[in-house]
């Protein structure tokens, strides 16, 4: 992709969202249920669209938490909802839709006081540790898009268990909300949110004190104080800007936030690779703001709108690719916990570098690869069979520190202060261990293409990779003048389908899936051997899957 002109710089009025514009196309636009884009689709992570595109709109929310609603009837929820909201514009709109409509179906509602924000990490944690308790159990909806642009918006649900719906749940919604839409929202069940709100079924409690409370059991936070970490804090204008004080008081932590400004627009961003508004703390362009100051302190973080993401900035070095950063938090977590049974597996996503792999097999520990999608480590962190469940796009969450369950949900929090906590330890930054990490196990090249795609060669692809997978398919048996080991259309770690094909070699691997959310080609893929070696890579698979869509 060509990076734009202007990426990595602040946005202008000309790249700013029309937020009144955006607010009546969410209440006026009629979504045409005749159009497969107007319907909703839950990808990995929910339903995601905009307003103007006729795919996030009032009736969509009305719909899909009316689905919502059954769902938690046929499977026996009883309980509390906990309803979540990042600073999204729609995100305010959905979320008064929601709570009309789960009032009206008599549900008990919890939400931050005073209409606060509550990021996605924080209704995991809330309803992992409610449902420890016993009771009716519990469940949540967090509304957010994560860090897509401000004009878009999103909902996502995380059953009793409290991490991302498994398919066979959001299918399931999906399928019910559509079939409200198609039947103009016969059988929705709403009131006025003047109603709802006035009602005793919604409780505003403060939710940031427990999670805040709680943060000792998985972080050494006495490390971080005594050491005196200097950390800088870029929320990007995200949900969790309200909790860095509070964390700094009670930890007695040395936090200081650059960036306190909290603006539907997200008009103090710059701008992504594409030259769009994108909150994505993976990425050096949306973080330059972050990247300026990272002399100033000892380490800086950042974190997406609903914070299930992470961003580590180290001085000298800048921003870490999340990979890296992913292999030095299994790494150092292995070694620093001391009541995590050594039985106990590290999850990773396949498209995640095989520098995990290799720190695991450095420490004999299990390495479990399963497909995309944090939904795939919620059972393994539940059951705290699973250590560490991480995904290559800065998402991960991991044990408390005597081994049980923490949350089932990407946790941005508890990444960033993980990234003190090592600092704090081992007197080193996490790029610093990195560096050891590549002179143990070599250098790891890798990247990810995105290429526009048509439905009808998504719907071709699936065709394809449903049945048998092999060098012949391919129209080659080598990638980048390496034998090929393996072509994979199943994960080891759980024989999931992936929704795509990963090819091994030696030192080498890709995989190509398309977006469950997206009109994208995603093409993946590293090299142990050079960057060269990995522009190779990546020019081989562009024309196989090329090549595959065309017989």
């Amino acid at each position: 992709m060509t990076i734009h002109k202007r990426a990595g710089q602040v946005a202008i009025q000309q790249d700013l969202v029309n937020i009144p514009k955006l607010m009546s196309s969410y209440y006026c636009i009629t979504p045409d249920m005749k159009m497969a884009e107007h319907r909703v689709s839950f990808g990995t992570s929910g339903h995601r669209g905009c307003a103007f595109n006729g795919n996030f709109n009032e009736q969509h929310i009305l719909a899909i938490t009316q689905a919502v609603v059954d769902y938690r009837n046929s499977a026996g929820i009883s309980g509390a909802l906990y309803l979540g909201i990042d600073t999204h514009a729609l995100s305010q709109a959905a979320y008064i839709s929601a709570i009309e409509v789960l009032v009206a179906n008599n549900i008990q509602v919890i939400v931050h006081q005073d209409d606060g924000f509550t990021p996605t990490p924080v209704v995991s944690h809330a309803i992992v540790v409610a449902n420890k308790q016993g009771g009716q159990s519990v469940d949540g909806l967090i509304i957010t898009p994560s860090h897509n642009p401000p004009q878009d918006g999103g909902i996502k649900y995380n059953p009793p268990h409290g991490g991302p719906a498994e398919g066979e749940i959001t299918q399931w919604i999906e399928q019910q909300a559509n079939l409200y839409l198609k039947d103009d929202l016969k059988g929705v069940n709403t009131i006025s949110y003047k109603q709802a709100i006035g009602s005793s079924l919604v409780d505003s409690v403060d939710l940031i004190a427990p999670y805040v409370d709680d943060l000792d059991s998985v972080i050494d936070m006495k490390a971080i104080a005594e050491a005196d970490v200097r950390i800088g804090v870029d929320p990007l204008g995200g949900s969790g800007i309200y909790y860095w004080d509070k964390i700094a008081a009670r930890y007695g932590l040395n936090i200081k936030l650059v960036n306190e400004s909290v603006d539907p627009r997200f008009g103090f961003m710059p701008l992504d690779k594409d030259g769009k508004i994108r909150m994505d703390c993976s990425s050096p362009y949306a973080m330059a703001g972050l990247l300026k100051h990272q002399e100033q302190f000892d380490l800086c973080v950042g974190n997406d709108p609903d914070y299930d993401r992470h961003g580590i900035v180290c001085p000298g070095t800048g921003l870490m690719n999340p990979n890296h950063f992913l292999a030095v938090a299994i790494d150092y977590l292995i070694t620093h916990r001391p009541l995590w049974s050594e039985k106990l597996a590290i999850g990773k996503t396949l498209v995640s570098s095989s520098m995990i792999d290799k720190v695991c097999a450095q420490h004999q520990r299990m390495m479990s690869e399963v497909p995309v999608g944090f939904k795939w480590f919620v059972e393994g962190l539940a059951n705290a069979s699973f250590a560490f469940g991480g995904e290559e796009s800065a998402g991960a969450a991991f044990l408390r520190r005597d081994g049980s369950t923490w949350c089932t949900d990407k946790d941005g929090f508890i990444l960033a202060l993980l990234a003190a906590e090592i600092l704090a330890v081992t007197g080193k930054t996490p790029a610093e261990r990195y560096t050891e990490l590549v002179a143990k196990h070599g250098e790891s090249f890798y990247t990810r293409v995105d290429s526009p795609v048509s439905a009808e060669k998504k719907t071709k692809f699936a065709e394809l990779i449903a049945t048998e997978v092999d060098v012949n398919l391919l129209g080659t048996n080598r990638l980048a003048g390496e034998s090929i080991q393996d072509v994979m259309t199943r994960a080891p770690g759980n024989n999931a389908n992936i929704g795509g094909i990963k090819v091994v070699t030696e030192n080498a691997w890709f995989a190509a899936r398309p977006s469950g959310t997206e009109a994208l080609f995603k093409i993946y893929g590293e090299s142990f051997i050079s960057q060269a070696h990995l522009e190779s890579v990546i020019c081989e698979a562009q024309s196989i899957i090329d090549r595959m869509l065309k017989n």
